[in-house]
């Protein structure tokens, strides 16, 4: 699949992505546990919300303050930085929430193993019935 996703400009993203971004933090907090990742808009396009913090791995620009604390609000562990935490980038934010995604996809694949592997059990033990 095409990323149809505008592409950074030495670091810079369109506010476009920025508000992307957002919505896609939104689609996160919205995810049904057991279900496919959200799908957010970008010009009528569906696009993943894996994709969208991917794509803006690379982004220098600084997150804004309401983006940054729904942020560390996830984080198990405080944010150690020399910088204070007002100074996050959209780079730093993307890395997380790639981490976050993964960790909820990861989560789901195991328990659909899981599943198939009691069913499969629950096969070989009514076979194994006379």
């Amino acid at each position: 699949m095409n990323n149809p996703l505008p592409e950074l400009h030495e670091g810079h993203a369109p506010i476009t992505l920025h508000q992307l971004f957002r919505d896609a933090l939104e689609a996160y907090d919205d995810w049904v546990d057991g279900t496919e990742a959200p799908i957010v808009y970008h010009q009528g396009m569906p696009v993943s919300i894996g994709i969208v913090f991917d794509h803006m791995r690379d982004c220098t620009d600084i997150l804004p303050n309401n983006m940054v604390s729904a942020i560390t609000e996830r984080l198990s562990k405080p944010l150690s930085r020399n910088s204070p935490l007002d100074d996050m980038t959209f780079s730093t934010a993307a890395r997380v929430m790639c981490v976050m995604v993964r960790k909820r996809q990861l989560r789901r694949s195991s328990s659909d193993i899981s599943a198939f592997i009691r069913r499969f059990e629950k096969l070989r033990a009514d076979r194994a019935d006379p």
